[in-house]
């Protein structure tokens, strides 16, 4: 703390909640790698407060902006400009400083892209089951439909919400895709094999014991060979709890924040050029914390 000063840059995050966020740990690990003469922190914002939290940041010379539940749609009214994938996503996660405002971007596309690479969990030819239609989830539907997916259902509890996702995602990759409500989902699968990927907040701490597949919809478990859960804490979900037990492969949450937040990182800092420039090793460190902290 003793190098902070007149120079010191500010980073954030805007959301609701925020106290569990492990977002701090891994860009000021970042600051500390790069020597960067910044400090991340988060703002807990509600959304009423959200426009003025918005242009406030901006007056007070705040560097960049990370956005998360419930801001990730809602924040695009408050910004210069919005990257056309991100503006195509309809959320945006990144805010990067710009002359007469922030300018949106969407890295959690690029960060679970990069994740479910790393833990060979291809998407192209895959029947995608998509959980939830709020923000994570067009990143999700946007990143199945750029890689290819043979298959895209999301299934929501709002019928509109899904089917105008689906949309999307059908329109931006030429995907057959199709919206429908939780209530009899597991007829509406059709088969198994499914590579099912959890976008809602169910199952979060503190409120960690929910999960997004009951009653009748548990029988949907029996369909998905691998489960991916957007949450990393708790670092387990029931959800990803019931399929580990059932013998199938898991992914939460951990690794997709680590890279979006490196990338959002990168794009800060003016390195980004597509591809990670942080060194593996340090990644590798990061994660670590992460696994420890979540």
């Amino acid at each position: 703390m003793n190098r902070i000063n007149g120079h010191t840059s500010l980073l954030g995050l805007l959301g609701y909640p925020v106290a569990h966020t492990l977002s701090p740990l891994i860009h000021n690990s970042l600051a500390e790698y790069y020597g960067d003469d910044l400090v991340y922190l988060p703002f807990e914002v509600k959304e009423e407060d959200l426009e003025n939290a918005v242009k406030g940041a901006f007056s007070l010379g705040i560097r960049g902006l990370n956005c998360t539940v419930p801001h990730k749609s809602a924040v695009t009214e408050y910004l210069e400009r919005i990257d056309p994938m991100a503006e195509a996503i309809g959320a945006v996660n990144t805010l990067v400083r710009g002359e007469k405002g922030y300018i949106g971007y969407n890295t959690d596309h690029l960060g679970l892209l990069e994740a479910m690479r790393r833990e060979d969990i291809p998407v192209e030819g895959e029947k995608v089951l998509i959980l939830g239609a709020g923000g994570a989830a067009r990143a999700v539907a946007a990143m199945c439909a750029s890689q290819h997916a043979g298959r895209i259902v999301i299934a929501n509890r709002s019928l509109e919400k899904a089917e105008a996702l689906a949309e999307m995602a059908g329109k931006l990759g030429d995907v057959p895709a199709e919206g429908v409500r939780f209530t009899g989902l597991y007829e509406k699968l059709e088969g198994a094999e499914w590579l099912a990927i959890q976008c809602t907040s169910v199952g979060l701490a503190p409120d960690d014991d929910g999960c997004i597949l009951t009653g009748e919809n548990k029988r949907v478990f029996s369909l998905i060979h691998t489960g991916v859960d957007l949450i990393y804490k708790p670092a387990e979900t029931v959800f990803l709890r019931q399929l580990r037990q059932d013998g199938k492969k898991t992914m939460n949450g951990a690794r997709m924040l680590l890279y979006q937040g490196v990338i959002a990182y990168e794009m800060w800092k003016g390195i980004w050029n597509g591809q990670i420039s942080t060194e593996q090793k340090i990644l590798d460190e990061i994660f670590a914390n992460l696994d420890k902290e979540s």
